[in-house]
């Protein structure tokens, strides 16, 4: 191929998405062109330091590269994630403003925390860029070293149920909870917090008997340090970097164990399509980025492979209709914020 016909077919290629956006309108156009006209904000729903911070602030730097605008993260926490779902809602629906988001604030909150306005339809999923598996882990001293010995030993104590741990009525660990409950028959009573640290203290400490808990972090190393006692994961499969926990999902009579916590970017519902497409472009890369790829599946996570805007508009319908499903065979009643 001489220099002339590289040229040309450099050209050709840099159009393509002009060609799709003129096809689509000339709103669309305006909108590429003009998008990012300021800073952008990810609004973090939950305290720095957390899972969702730790995402948005890997992902924040090459973002910010690839759309040629300063971006911050914004951490606005309280009421299980809501207060900053809610934050991030009400700003102009321009792209300028997005969310960290999970299945937690955004799908389940709605349900689970009376008085919250928003509903997980309000918002689009812009990229789904990574997951992480939960551990079922018990305290260190409660006497059981598998799975089949928990439930055994929750169901031989019927008159004074074993506890379990979460971070919040309705969180997704709650969830997990309650379907391990009602799958096994092991009666279990729930304890929740108002975050990780405490529930692990507690765990800990012996003051509640079990939790399921993210991946990540902290978590397995107090794990490997004999604080607490891991028995399985939420998962199809053992996690590559954790063999030795067997997945829950391939006992007998527990195929509904998969659940993980995905990490993703929303958006209002009402953003442009072209803002929304460059957003989830420009995300995917910095996924992908070999430095941010290496710190988040480092950190025990799953880098999400690319999805355009309208296959992640069916993950995130199968996501809400599975969760209320969920929520409904648990009869998940609403509750006071804590």
């Amino acid at each position: 191929m001489n220099a002339r016909i590289r040229i040309q077919a450099l050209v050709a290629g840099a159009a393509l998405p002009i060609v799709g956006l003129l096809a689509a309108g000339s709103g669309d156009l305006a909108h590429a062109q003009a998008f990012p006209s300021k800073q952008v904000s990810i609004v973090v729903p939950y305290p720095a330091g957390g899972p969702s911070d730790f995402f948005a602030r890997q992902l924040q730097p090459v973002a910010s590269q690839n759309l040629g605008q300063t971006m911050i993260v914004e951490n606005v926490g309280g009421a299980s994630g809501t207060i900053g779902v809610s934050r991030a809602l009400s700003a102009p629906a321009d792209g300028h403003t997005l969310i960290m988001g999970s299945p937690m604030e955004l799908i389940l909150a709605p349900m689970a925390i009376q008085g919250v306005r928003y509903k997980a339809e309000d918002m689009k999923l812009v990229a789904h860029v990574a997951s992480t598996s939960t551990i079922l882990a018990v305290r260190s001293n409660l006497g059981v070293t598998s799975v089949a010995e928990l439930i055994a030993k929750a169901k031989n104590s019927a008159d004074r149920p074993l506890s379990y741990g979460s971070v919040c009525n309705g969180s997704l660990y709650h969830i997990i909870g309650e379907k391990f409950s009602q799958l096994t028959g092991a009666p279990l009573t729930h304890v929740p917090y108002k975050g990780i640290a405490p529930l692990m203290t507690d765990l800990m400490g012996g003051q509640i008997d079990m939790a399921f808990l993210p991946m990540a972090g902290s978590v397995m190393q107090t794990i490997n340090d004999g604080k607490m006692r891991g028995l399985a994961v939420t998962a199809k499969q053992p996690h590559p970097l954790f063999s030795g926990f067997p997945a829950l999902a391939t006992m007998p009579g527990m195929e509904a164990m998969q659940f993980d916590i995905w990490a993703g970017v929303e958006v209002h519902k009402d953003t442009p399509d072209a803002v929304v497409q460059r957003l989830n472009q420009a995300f995917y890369a910095a996924a992908q980025n070999p430095s941010v790829r290496k710190a988040l599946e480092g950190s025990g996570n799953y880098v999400a492979a690319a999805r355009s805007p309208a296959e992640l508009a069916t993950l995130y319908k199968q996501e809400i209709d599975r969760y209320r499903a969920i929520a409904k065979s648990i009869n998940l009643q609403a509750q006071a914020p804590q």
